[in-house]
């Protein structure tokens, strides 16, 4: 009887529920105890007060056309691992990949 209500979703659900809750409780039991702070809630900023200002704008450029060469080579992977097996697909993966280690060239190139 008590293994079917474990094994139920909403059952599971309220065991770990309590489980966690519990763990929440032991551990606020047990930590050292924090003096009020009125800085306690800011968001870190390395010890400042107020971080300075900035005179730049940030450039997302390089970030973007890393995310574009991750994703590339992540579809190119499972396009390669979905190809079966036989000789005309090797060739069609082998075209496939020169074309990706090209595009791969491209954006990891350095802009002048």
């Amino acid at each position: 009887m008590i293994q079917q209500i474990l094994l139920s979703p909403p059952g599971a659900f309220v065991f770990f529920l309590t489980l966690t809750y519990g763990i929440y409780r032991l551990g606020g039991s047990i930590a050292a105890p924090g003096e009020p702070h009125e800085d306690k809630h800011l968001s870190y900023t390395g010890g400042e007060k107020v971080p300075p200002p900035t005179t730049g704008q940030l450039s997302y450029h390089a970030f973007f056309r890393l995310a574009l060469l991750f994703a590339i080579l992540h579809v190119a992977t499972l396009v390669l691992a979905m190809l079966p097996r036989d000789v005309v697909s090797h060739r069609v993966a082998s075209l496939y990949t020169i074309g990706i280690a090209i595009s791969a060239l491209v954006l990891a190139k350095e802009e002048a």
